[in-house]
């Protein structure tokens, strides 16, 4: 599930979206990653199909390019065969301090009638390529094995082991996610002391021109809650004023007035400070002034009035299923309601709840949390890993911001933070801040933005790997 934070409408220009020697792998580099893609994207590695299939596929590419078989293991939970993961290790210097790249071999269902392409054959057409994948993301995958190989071909030898971990059921509908199965059954093959998470990230850009890079430091977590009413129900022709559908929905009235606290993490703090500078006028100043400590709760009121920003300040709880009744004739018995909360690293679900119940003001309605929530800790934007990012990105494309961000949206990063691990979303693709095509119809990727990508996956494996 992508998990991204682009801030739409930002006025900023930086440099031009052009392509030179300097951001393009080797022409063999650039087409074997084009290979792997199209192997890839052809693979269907939807919920019903699994992962197996690619898996294997991948692990037949190392093992040809010359990796140890020890090095190359494939792994898959005993009673799930079709959700397999492959994990890859390259031998730096040192042992310890490995560095693990995360990134998901599944992809969501593609109605092949909703398309104007095959979804599952890799097409190429005006500057794109279109496939299930190509953006979520088949695309990281193909950059991050092809990169491996290359710097097995170069003989490269990192200061630490880089790990690599091609991971089953991160989208919708998984029953076997990849790097909870391995966090809590073969921990020691992806034990590492910073992950780099390939999702759910990248750079932005407006009318051609490069923008920011988006460097995920933290996302947040969602849990689930219901809310029960009951009441003695009856015959319709006899309403009362206890319904169980009535207590419901006033609850409901309650919760869609109520927001929670502005609060801002080190991550977002430093999210609106940066965007400010990119932006003018009352929005700048509104963003600048939400992020000093403590925030301007007037300025973080404006703006809230945009949807993607009030994600940014708060945790937030919204209905998205309802059911009550059990005949048109009868008076309702039962009424339910499915909040979906979205948190905050550093909130509780015990808060949430608190909150929750408080607001609907009702010992009535009945408030369950349906399991607990995977907790997913802020890995702080670092100087390390700032500066780290930034020499990177001077390589390949200076004076372009990077910008640290919180997704609203949650990827396998929350795994390995809850595990405990550092955990950042860093990628290469650079899409337009209006482009969105993940899940949708007609996902693509650009064809140079592919082609970078490659070049820059290449370039973080030996920048991350590399001693401070």
């Amino acid at each position: 599930m992508k998990a991204r934070t682009l801030i739409q409408g930002l006025a900023v220009a930086t440099g031009a979206w052009a392509a030179s020697a300097s951001t393009m792998p080797p022409p063999g580099d650039q087409q074997l990653a084009r290979d792997m893609l199209k192997s890839l994207v052809e693979i269907n590695t939807t919920h019903a199909h699994g992962s197996t299939e690619a898996a294997k596929a991948i692990q037949g590419w190392f093992l040809s390019a010359g990796f140890p078989a020890d090095d190359v293991v494939f792994l898959e939970p005993d009673n799930k065969p079709t959700k397999g993961n492959l994990i890859v290790r390259y031998r730096g210097k040192h042992p310890g301090n490995a560095v693990l790249f995360l990134g998901h071999l599944d992809v969501v269902e593609a109605k092949s009638e909703d398309w104007s392409v095959d979804p599952f054959k890799l097409t190429q057409q005006d500057g794109w390529f279109y496939g299930r994948g190509t953006i979520d993301m088949k695309d990281g995958d193909a950059a991050l094995a092809e990169s491996l190989i290359r710097l097995k071909r170069e003989k490269y030898i990192p200061d630490h082991d880089i790990i690599a971990a091609f991971t089953a059921d991160e989208e919708a509908g998984g029953d076997a996610n990849g790097p909870e199965f391995l966090l809590r059954e073969h921990r020691n093959l992806i034990d590492a002391a910073l992950v780099i998470n390939l999702d759910g990230s990248g750079g932005a850009t407006k009318n051609g021109r490069r923008q920011f890079l988006n460097l995920g430091t933290s996302e947040k977590t969602y849990l689930t809650f219901t809310l029960e009413t009951t009441s003695p129900g009856g015959h319709g022709s006899l309403p009362g004023p206890d319904n169980a559908i009535y207590k419901l929905t006033a609850g409901l009235d309650r919760l869609a007035a109520f927001k929670f606290p502005v609060t801002l993490t080190p991550t977002t703090r430093a999210s609106f400070d940066r965007f400010a500078m990119l932006e003018t006028g009352t929005l700048a100043a509104d963003m600048h002034a939400v992020a000093q400590v403590p925030p301007d709760l007037a300025a973080a009121e404006r703006l809230s009035d945009n949807i993607r920003l009030n994600a940014l300040l708060r945790t937030t709880c919204v209905a998205t299923l309802i059911s009550g009744g059990h005949a048109e004739n009868a008076l309702p018995q039962r009424a339910k309601a499915t909040i979906q909360c979205r948190m905050l690293p550093g909130d509780s679900a015990s808060n949430v709840q608190h909150l929750l119940v408080a607001t609907l003001a009702d010992p009535a309605v009945h408030v369950t949390l349906d399991a607990p929530p995977i907790v997913s800790p802020e890995s702080p934007p670092t100087p390390q890993i700032m500066n780290k990012v930034a020499l990177l990105m001077d390589s390949m494309w200076p004076n372009v911001p990077i910008i640290p961000t919180m997704a609203t949206g949650f990827s396998d990063g929350r795994q390995t933070r809850s595990a405990g691990m550092a955990t950042y979303n860093i990628g290469g693709i650079w899409q337009d801040v209006d482009e969105n095509r993940a899940h949708g119809r007609d996902e693509r990727v650009g064809v140079q933005a592919f082609d970078e990508s490659v070049e820059f996956t290449y370039r973080l494996l030996k920048t991350m790997s590399s001693a401070p």
